[in-house]
C-alpha cells in the first residue's frame, strides 16, 4: 500500500457546510456537514482518483508526492460548546 500527500482547499458554503477541492487532482470535489466530514469524504474521492490513474497506467499528476513519512505542521479544527 501507498500513501500520496496532496492538497486541498476547503471552504465554507453560504447555505451551510463545506466544500473541497484540489488544484493537485483534477476532479476532487467534496462536501460535507463539518470540516472533518468534508476531509474525510475528500480523502475516499481522492482514493478512488489515485487508484483509477493506477489501474488505467496513467502518468499521477507530478504535484502528487508520495509520503515519506514526514511530519508536517497542521492546522486542525476544534468546535467546542461553551
Amino acid at each position: 500500500m501507498s500513501e500520496y500527500l496532496i492538497s486541498i482547499k476547503i471552504e465554507k458554503l453560504e447555505e451551510g457546510g463545506y466544500l473541497a477541492t484540489s488544484d493537485t487532482l483534477s476532479g476532487l470535489i467534496a462536501q460535507g456537514r463539518s470540516i472533518a466530514e468534508t476531509m474525510e469524504i475528500a480523502q475516499d474521492v481522492a482514493r478512488k482518483l489515485i487508484e483509477s490513474y493506477i489501474e488505467h497506467g496513467d502518468p499521477l499528476p507530478y504535484e502528487i508526492e508520495p509520503s515519506k513519512n514526514v511530519m508536517q505542521d497542521v492546522k486542525i479544527p476544534i468546535s467546542v460548546i461553551a
